[in-house]
């Protein structure tokens, strides 16, 4: 497993602090947009993947895309939507960035009712009640519903897929968060493992395969080490967010990485078993005492637990693999 971190496009003190602690990875957003360059643009990708380099990180994967969500709703424009995917993922490929971290929520991307949930010690944590958007009205997209919506993307990848293939680009879908349907009308379609399945068996090939959210699909009651099993047999597992919750599609918070409902070090070890040596990050970290919680879900000091966390899991776990390996060959 290659431990990473998502970073902003441009150095800070994350970018520093990530160095120390070991951490050689980096997940990036697209850059700003640059003299008339879009963020998806090859030089604009260029000089920030050079960025990282130069700082002594290697860019493994984009988490952000151009607008899509024409794309989502099978709108008019949808076609010029496609059109700058596939320039992004083009220019991925001839720049060497292997992974493209996806997703396929409409109107919205990861919803939550509150930012300000309490946990351990008082941290601060994103939390989801079902029971408050009862009432909460319609979004401008007006009803969407699921067949619309799994029609859609498989229009999409009709056409993204062979782009894909053509550069070498893992496209890495992303389950919906939250994994309940409908929200304010729009529906979500890749709420479990199945539907991840379903996904990505429509367009199959080498190059579509899944973004395992080990805290999206722990809220959707799936047990986290038979679902890695799962797509690594496949080898459709392409990159990891490491995090944890408590609580059901209805209703649920995040949590500290060690505070879950997920045995970690057991998802960890079956990371080791399946040989997965694709990209793996902290997400969605508590907002620890003295922090403005400006940025909930991806404040500092949290991650540092986090990484320092998963680090330590990551050493247990190869240990045992070794060890494992040493009694069947002796």
């Amino acid at each position: 497993m290659k431990l990473a971190e998502f970073f902003t496009s441009s150095p800070d003190q994350l970018w520093h602090l990530a160095k120390q602690m070991g951490v050689d990875y980096a997940v990036g957003p697209l850059p700003r947009e640059d003299n008339g360059m879009k963020p998806w643009d090859y030089m604009n990708l260029l000089h920030m993947k050079q960025r990282y380099e130069n700082h002594g990180i290697q860019l493994l994967v984009i988490e952000s895309a151009p607008p899509t969500n024409k794309i989502k709703l099978g709108m008019p424009g949808r076609d010029e939507e496609i059109e700058w995917m596939g320039q992004l993922i083009s220019n991925m490929g001839a720049l060497g960035i292997p992974v493209l971290c996806y997703n396929f929520m409409a109107q919205f991307n990861w919803f939550r009712t509150s930012t300000t949930t309490r946990t351990r010690g008082g941290a601060l944590v994103s939390s989801y009640d079902h029971s408050l958007m009862q009432n909460a009205p319609l979004t401008e997209a007006g009803i969407v519903t699921e067949d619309q919506l799994w029609d859609n993307l498989r229009y999409y990848l009709e056409r993204i897929v062979p782009i894909a293939e053509k550069a070498k680009v893992k496209l890495a879908l992303h389950p919906d968060d939250p994994p309940i349907s409908p929200i304010r009308g729009v529906s979500r379609i890749l709420r479990n493992a199945e539907a991840l399945q379903r996904a990505i068996d429509l367009v199959p090939s080498e190059y579509s395969g899944i973004t395992l959210c080990q805290g999206t699909l722990a809220t959707a009651g799936e047990h986290i080490p038979d679902v890695i099993r799962h797509f690594a047999r496949q080898n459709k597992l392409f990159f990891v967010h490491f995090r944890d919750v408590v609580g059901t599609p209805d209703k649920f918070h995040e949590t500290f990485h060690d505070d879950g409902k997920t045995d970690m070090y057991e998802a960890m070890k079956v990371y080791y078993e399946v040989g997965f040596d694709g990209p793996s990050r902290p997400d969605h970290v508590p907002t620890m005492e003295g922090e403005a919680n400006t940025n909930p879900g991806y404040e500092t000091l949290g991650r540092l637990y986090g990484v320092g966390y998963i680090k330590g899991l990551m050493e247990a776990a190869m240990a045992e693999s070794k060890s494992s390996a040493e009694v069947k060959t002796g």
